[in-house]
């Protein structure tokens, strides 16, 4: 097979008929590349910094649970999006599916100026009391102080790509990200080191590197949207938040928010557990942490894309196909994730060492990797069925499951663990929690109680709801 048979858009492939497979292979590798540029620009900057000074790799450590905090208090409003899109287009129709993307436009917009302003306002205090050392903490405030400012770019590019996966097309958002993160990737040595023409920034040129190129992505992103060209098309008069409509966009979207915002605060109690140790030790777990970004990919994106296929299958009426997507994705995500743990156990040492220089914290790094490795197949089981929770909109459901993996498994065990076993102790309860909520996943969706979820389709809304075409 070519690489470009490997690639195919909306019109080549029905989610709604036939094969569930290869619709959600083409569905989904898109998102696995787009998820890996994404996290591109995450390694980058981990690669830089920690040419800069191991003060500032831990800096990164301690902003980058903080992001994905800040992120995920509105990425609810996104995967509502997302969800309303592909169920309107599984129930053919495009006038509500655009409506439905001018919204949460609209609403993105307010809810990413006001988390962004918030974030500026107390990031400092919020990294004190996470445990940043008096010389760590300059450098990750700083960091943060110019991230918060681009939160409305980021998180726009965000809304961008949840909107277009609802329609179905993964391709579009997959190549405006290889720009963004290509440009972000080229200006990061030239803002973190002074080089050429710019001054010496440090970590803070990594953050303008970030905020910039995806400003750039964003301003792209619209300009597809508004112009109808491909996926869903947003309309600038519906864009203007509708208070009504809203309801629908919070009802779907707060579970999901508190899916993310419940992951965000135990990654960052969690960095208070780590931050109780020697800075080698929070280095060493932002770089775990972001290995296991790259190494998750997979997982991610195929619940994205069940995510889609099974939105769309609600909305067109036919659930037990939305519930064979989820198996076949858990069967999948699985092997191949089984299979990258057994490559990070064995290499685990030259992974860590591509991040530092510094011996002490590739021994630790490697440690981490080689307690968490046996346990990533789970984390395909569990992502794959709340994918499909997510599609029939039972977003409180996927929420309950990964809160309570990360809640009460992984927090409580690392921190009574790490008293007794010191750092070990926390990597044992990665191991653990991962095991946990695959079967607690499973077990839920087993139950079929999803299946109940009433579709977001045309006839269940007022004429009110939907744009005119």
């Amino acid at each position: 097979m070519n690489v470009p048979d490997l690639f195919k858009s909306r019109d080549e492939f029905d989610l709604t008929s036939g094969d569930v497979g290869k619709p959600l292979f083409y569905l989904s590798l898109p998102i696995v590349v787009t998820n890996l540029l994404q996290t591109a620009y995450n390694l980058a900057d981990t690669f830089w910094i920690g040419q800069y000074s191991t003060d500032a790799l831990a800096a990164i450590s301690f902003a980058f649970p903080m992001v994905f905090l800040i992120i995920s208090l509105g990425m609810g409003l996104a995967v509502a999006g997302s969800i309303l899109v592909a169920q309107y287009t599984g129930a053919d129709d495009p006038s509500a599916a655009e409506y439905a993307a001018s919204q949460t436009v609209g609403f993105a917009a307010v809810a990413s100026v006001l988390l962004g302003a918030l974030a500026y306002t107390f990031v400092g205090d919020v990294l004190d009391l996470l445990g940043a050392a008096p010389d760590v903490l300059p450098l990750a405030t700083a960091y943060m102080e110019i991230i918060s400012l681009g939160i409305f770019f980021m998180f726009g590019f965000f809304v961008f790509i949840s909107l277009m996966r609802g329609y179905g097309d993964t391709i579009t958002p997959m190549l405006v990200m290889l720009g963004s993160v290509a440009l972000n990737v080229a200006l990061d040595p030239f803002l973190i080191f002074g080089w050429w023409i710019f001054p010496q920034w440090g970590i803070e040129g990594a953050a303008i590197a970030t905020v910039f190129s995806r400003g750039l992505a964003l301003v792209v992103g619209l300009w597809i949207m508004v112009s109808g060209r491909r996926g869903v098309r947003i309309r600038p008069s519906d864009v203007i938040p509708d208070l009504g409509y809203g309801w629908r966009l919070v009802r779907i979207g707060v579970p999901a928010s508190i899916e993310g915002t419940g992951q965000a605060i135990a990654i960052n109690l969690l960095m208070f557990i780590v931050g109780t140790f020697s800075t080698p030790v929070v280095a060493a777990f932002g770089i775990g942490v972001r290995v296991f970004s790259v190494i998750f990919l997979p997982a991610i994106a195929v619940s994205r894309g069940v995510e889609t296929m099974s939105g769309q299958n609600i909305g067109a009426g036919k659930p037990d196909r939305a519930a064979l997507a989820a198996g076949v994705a858990a069967r999948t995500t699985f092997v191949v994730l089984a299979a990258a743990g057994v490559v990070t156990f064995v290499f685990a040492d030259p992974i860590v060492g591509l991040f530092t220089t510094d011996q002490s914290v590739v021994d630790v790094g490697a440690n981490f990797l080689r307690y968490v490795a046996p346990s990533f197949g789970f984390i395909g089981i569990m992502r794959s069925y709340n994918g499909g929770f997510r599609g029939a909109g039972k977003t409180l459901t996927a929420a309950a499951i990964a809160v309570s993996m990360l809640g009460l498994v992984r927090l409580p065990i690392a921190w009574v663990a790490s008293r007794f076993m010191g750092p070990p102790g926390i990597w044992v309860s990665f191991f653990i929690s991962n095991i946990v909520g695959a079967v607690l996943a499973y077990a839920w969706f087993q139950r079929g109680t999803w299946r109940s979820a009433t579709p977001e389709t045309p006839t269940t809304a007022t004429a009110d709801d939907v744009a005119d075409d």
